[in-house]
């Protein structure tokens, strides 16, 4: 693999582990074929500081569904010295807390369960909400893998948003489109 890319095994090791800073895409695009992956790249306009403002006015329509008696918070810390990640809101009632994982664009199904299962045990969380944005996109992509989110968030957006607008969090976690 590493003469098909065109850069020593070292170098492969390295990418592998993460430590190889500056290589380019060139060579990490070879890399990744060589190991049977698709490399993807993202980019994010640069000048909007508010970059997550779709996800913000999302959070947002869920935020005034919930009743009094619970406490809101967003961008709870994954409880890890050290660990960037966090939850995108928590709701909680003095004793228990629901997280919430708020998504605009589904992409990949299986890659989401699995990132929020880890934030889940890492966190100790039993319940999370998983919020989507109510599009076309998304709706044919929860139709297509709701079977395999079912038993990660088994209710639905209806028994969800009556528990939290009665001011009492569920008893499990489930996912709300709005």
């Amino acid at each position: 693999m590493a003469l098909a890319a065109g850069v020593s095994h070292a170098t492969v090791g390295r990418i592998e582990r993460g430590q190889q800073g500056g290589a380019s895409l060139g060579v990490l695009s070879r890399v990744c074929v060589g190991v049977g992956l698709d490399l993807s790249v993202r980019a994010f306009p640069g000048g909007d500081p508010i970059r997550d403002a779709a996800q913000v006015r999302l959070l947002a329509r869920l935020r005034i569904r919930i009743g009094s008696g619970l406490l809101w918070r967003t961008e709870v810390p994954i409880p890890i010295p050290g660990d960037p990640r966090a939850w995108d809101a928590m709701v909680s009632d003095g004793v228990g807390a629901l997280a919430v994982e708020a998504e605009t664009r589904l992409r990949d199904i299986q890659a989401l369960d699995r990132r929020i299962a880890r934030k889940r045990r890492d966190s100790d969380i039993d319940r999370v909400l998983l919020l989507v944005a109510d599009t076309a996109t998304n709706r044919r992509a929860l139709s297509i893998g709701r079977d395999a989110l079912a038993s990660s968030f088994p209710l639905n957006s209806r028994e969800l948003l009556s528990s939290l607008a009665a001011g009492r969090l569920p008893d499990m976690g489930g996912i709300v489109r709005l």
